[in-house]
Order: C-alpha cells, then sequence, then structure tokens
C-alpha cells in the first residue's frame, strides 16, 4: 500500500465564505508540498487555483502559503505523512484559493 500525505486546503474567492477540502496525496520522503498540490490540480481536481513558475527551490517566491499556521515557499516545504493544512496568506487580498495578490498596487491591472 502506498503511503499518503493528507492536504487540507482552504478554497474559495472570499475570505468569509470559502471552505475546507481535504485531500489524500501519494507521499514519498523528500517531496516538497507543491509536488503535492501539482498532482491534486493533475489527478484529481483541476480547478484548484495555486501559484508557482519556477519547481526550482525558491527562485521566484510565488508559491508563498500558509502551512500549518507558518509562512512558507510551498516549493521548499516538505511533505509530511501526517495532515498539513494550506491556507492562502492572510495579510494579502485573496483572488482564490491559495492564490493572494503579491503585484505591488502601483503594479496592478485595473479596470477603469
Amino acid at each position: 500500500m502506498t503511503e499518503r500525505a493528507t492536504l487540507r486546503i482552504w478554497r474559495g474567492t472570499d475570505a468569509s465564505a470559502g471552505g475546507w477540502e481535504t485531500y489524500a496525496v501519494p507521499f514519498e520522503p523528500g517531496q516538497s508540498v507543491l509536488d503535492g498540490l501539482r498532482w491534486i490540480r493533475i489527478h484529481r481536481d483541476p480547478t484548484l487555483a495555486i501559484r508557482f513558475s519556477c519547481i526550482n527551490a525558491n527562485a521566484c517566491k510565488e508559491c508563498m502559503i500558509e502551512i500549518d499556521g507558518k509562512t512558507e515557499y510551498a516549493c521548499t516545504a516538505r511533505l509530511t505523512s501526517r495532515e498539513m493544512t494550506l491556507a492562502p496568506l492572510s495579510n494579502k487580498k485573496l483572488v482564490r484559493d491559495l492564490v493572494t495578490e503579491i503585484a505591488p498596487p502601483a503594479e496592478r491591472f485595473t479596470n477603469s
């Protein structure tokens, strides 16, 4: 039997109206949390919104989320065989699921 990791992930577009979904993913020592999130998108739920660009040891800084209450990069945080709670950054504007607004205000597109 394959060992599993459990990821409890916050989902939604509004911080007050979202909810938690739990996914079991295959686990091997050395995998990153980003590996688990990408597995979910490929094999279970392609609608899961995550942000990443590199999968290259903290080079782009776009995959920052809250993992078990701590701000971390999903690409460098190690997946564990216990339940892990993943949430969007609480100090940033929520876009959807684990994606928050990261561009400085002066660099954002506006619809005006």
